[in-house]
């Protein structure tokens, strides 16, 4: 079995968002059986905590599942078969964290309309219409990583 995870900061809003989305997609694609899904934070900042509501809220708005509770990054990242970081800084993080180099990509690296480096901001400090924009970001990026896992299999 695949283990895909996903980062961000906090793990209440970015990582959770992807985490949830890549999973409907995979179960969409028939691969759900194939791949671990799981989502944790840089920082224990929210470690134990639901989702951000704006973020549970977006994501329910389109359909998508909501049940989360916030984690900060472990030993699982050692083992990922891919680790999804939100920005470059991330990156940095996870790599120092002891996630091998060659498993740690930028999620949007997975969406070919995306520039090159392009990131995932922090919706938390802005509006409502952040967390749309982020949620557009990660289903743009989505159909990439199913591809991928495809590939592995």
């Amino acid at each position: 079995m695949l283990s895909i995870v996903t980062v961000c900061s906090g793990n209440i809003c970015r990582s959770p968002m992807a985490e949830k989305v890549l999973r409907s997609a995979l179960a969409d694609a028939g691969l759900a059986e194939e791949v671990r899904v799981s989502s944790v934070g840089i920082g224990p900042w929210h470690a134990g905590e639901d989702m951000d509501p704006r973020a549970a809220a977006t994501l329910q708005a389109h359909g998508y599942e909501i049940g989360h509770v916030a984690r900060q990054v472990d030993g699982d990242i050692a083992e990922a078969d891919l680790v999804l970081a939100a920005t470059g800084d991330h990156v940095r993080d996870l790599r120092r964290a002891g996630a091998p180099a060659d498993t740690v990509r930028l999620l949007r690296s997975f969406d070919p309309a995306a520039p090159q480096g392009a990131e995932v901001p922090d919706p938390y400090y802005g509006g409502d219409d952040g967390f749309d924009e982020v949620l557009a970001m990660i289903e743009a990026a989505t159909p990439g990583i199913v591809a991928w896992v495809g590939e592995q299999g």
